[in-house]
């Protein structure tokens, strides 16, 4: 793919966002762009949506698009080099991409179970397990994942979308473990409701999208303000972080009684 206009500055950091046409991977596009001591490179399924996010960064920085289906997982090799073969190196990838959920789990195909499982978990496994090798012999690396306050608890409707979270949080703390030694960084991020189109997006019970929203998205926290922390937490390399009003609460609530949080979660209006 062709890069955006060069700029006289030479980029400090080569940051790849997956997820990147619309909602909070957008948000961090335009956001990282105005440091301007950045080079982008957007993804996502969308071609037509990455090139208009890829018009509004290239003011300010070098970017590149790289469109692919996180589904491919067979691919993700070839997704990696192509990355690579923009900059000549990656110093931070982030996950962003992925999709939601909103059906009962008696009511939802399992086919739909399978497709959560292969975009919000398999897809980031597969992308950074391709490119792990690469920062190990670099020596340094950045994984940010952005997973939700899902990951950390469940709420109902969301059953698959949780199981798959969860699951990125399992995968990531191990990963972290294991490279440790090698110079490589971990952040998972865990927003609560934020105003994208997540909810819009969500898969029902036989794979069609909910087709609107929700109040609880609709009075989420401002895409644009869920960015800036975002960059904050990376730039502090921070291990875990929760955005949200009151469903961070949840998190901690959590440590000290489950059945509490079981029981305000199931008393809620949350669909």
């Amino acid at each position: 793919m062709e890069l955006g206009k060069a700029t006289a500055m030479k980029p400090k950091r080569i940051i790849w966002i997956t997820g990147a046409s619309s909602g909070i991977g957008k948000a961090l596009a335009l956001a990282y762009a105005e440091q301007k001591e950045v080079a982008l490179i957007l993804s996502g399924r969308r071609v037509a949506a990455l090139e208009s996010v890829k018009k509004d960064c290239e003011l300010h920085c070098k970017v590149a698009v790289l469109p692919f289906d996180l589904t491919d997982t067979a691919h993700a090799q070839k997704h990696v080099q192509e990355a690579l073969s923009f900059f000549g190196r990656i110093d931070v990838l982030i996950n962003n991409g992925g999709v939601s959920q909103r059906s009962k789990i008696m009511d939802t195909d399992f086919a739909v179970f399978e497709r959560l499982i292969q975009i919000d978990y398999l897809g980031s496994v597969a992308l950074t397990r391709a490119l792990l090798p690469y920062f190990v012999q670099q020596q340094s690396g950045h994984f940010v994942t952005v997973t939700s306050v899902m990951g950390k608890y469940g709420s109902p409707y969301r059953s698959g979308y949780c199981g798959a979270k969860h699951a990125l949080h399992g995968f990531f703390d191990v990963l972290r473990m294991e490279h440790n030694k090698d110079g490589i960084e971990v952040t998972l991020i865990c927003p609560g409701f934020v105003r994208t189109q997540v909810t819009v997006n969500a898969l029902t019970g036989d794979g069609s999208a909910l087709g609107h929203d929700d109040p609880a998205t609709a009075a989420g926290l401002e895409v644009h303000d869920v960015a800036q922390k975002i960059i904050r937490a990376v730039a502090q390399k921070k291990w875990e972080v929760y955005f949200g009003r009151k469903e961070k609460i949840g998190v901690y609530l959590k440590r000290i009684s489950n059945k509490l949080l079981h029981q305000i979660v199931i008393r809620s209006k949350v669909r």
